[in-house]
């Protein structure tokens, strides 16, 4: 199961105590400086499913650096650890409010410091001081308590009401195989498709209300955020197919206005089940949205190439 949202604590290890010691064959202090405790770092992953196998835990711990020792021998450094996260994660630290974003497969970087080993007695040694009696305590680690949130970062996007027709499409034109089945809601979650480079993305079917959480509501409309093209699939056995896009343009202008800014392409879907005079009769129902219109159907591979052609020029 994809998630897409999680509340987690990441903790950086503690730095080790500072030693307090003497030689015992000689005057004089030998205690030795704790170790630095791990820092947390995040790096990028293609793998939408990490934030999911991260769910199942509250709290992440790094280990604590060791504590000095004595004859001057100093605590060893604990060992750093890196969380991976999908490319699109967004995280929010819930008490400062600081954001990072994961953009690119690249990206990686410190989100909890570890804290620093303290200082043990023989680095407090000075001439008016030759014995000194105390060490110093090691710092603690950065704690952050977050909050994670994932927008899937695709090229173009699918989009239109349960049963349109979007899963067939990205499982012909892609890579993908995502679950079909002729009721509402049969994807359950966003599946990702591959093109010669180009990811594209089938959101889960829209309702009137999904602005508000209705259906699956705003859990996936924020993943069209970020594409650059949009596909807009109306089927042919809708009787209103103008009907029906300005519904769920209305939904994603209530959700966030600037998506009605993202460039469109209204696919004309399942063709195969309508006479050739009713499909252009849909389309000159349509001719009024002013976008531009392509019929499609799985069973027409000459559409599905020009459907291609679309993906692979967008920007």
């Amino acid at each position: 199961m994809l998630i897409t949202q999680i509340n987690i604590t990441l903790k950086a290890g503690d730095g080790g105590d500072g030693k307090a010691s003497f030689y015992k064959t000689r005057r004089g202090p030998d205690g030795g400086n704790g170790g630095r405790g791990g820092s947390i770092y995040i790096r990028a992953t293609s793998d939408i499913y990490a934030l999911s196998r991260l769910s199942k835990s509250s709290k992440i711990e790094a280990k604590s650096g060791q504590p000095g020792m004595a004859n001057k021998k100093h605590g060893r450094f604990a060992e750093d650890l890196e969380i991976k996260l999908p490319i699109g994660a967004v995280i929010r630290d819930k008490n400062s409010q600081e954001l990072f974003e994961i953009i690119s497969k690249d990206d990686r970087f410190l989100l909890c410091r570890g804290g620093e080993g303290g200082k043990g007695n023989w680095e407090f040694r000075s001439s008016t001081n030759t014995t000194p009696m105390f060490a110093e305590k090691g710092s603690d680690g950065q704690t952050r308590d977050l909050f994670i949130n994932l927008k899937l970062i695709a090229d173009c996007g699918l989009i239109g009401f349960p049963n349109a027709g979007k899963s067939s499409l990205l499982k012909e034109i892609t890579n993908a195989n995502p679950k079909i089945g002729a009721y509402p809601f049969t994807t359950l979650e966003p599946n990702l498709g591959e093109l010669q480079g180009k990811i594209i993305a089938d959101i889960p079917g829209l309702i009137r209300g999904a602005s508000k959480g209705k259906g699956l509501g705003i859990k996936f409309l924020k993943h069209i955020e970020r594409v650059s093209l949009l596909f807009h699939c109306l089927s042919c056995e809708l009787e209103n197919p103008e009907k029906s896009y300005r519904q769920i343009r209305q939904e994603l202008e209530n959700y966030n206005p600037k998506l009605l800014k993202i460039p469109e392409i209204i696919l004309l879907t399942k063709t195969d089940l309508i006479s050739k005079k009713r499909v252009k009769l849909k389309i000159k129902t349509l001719k009024s949205i002013r976008k531009a219109i392509l019929p499609i159907s799985i069973l027409d591979q000459g559409s599905l190439e020009k459907l291609k052609t679309c993906i692979l020029k967008a920007k």
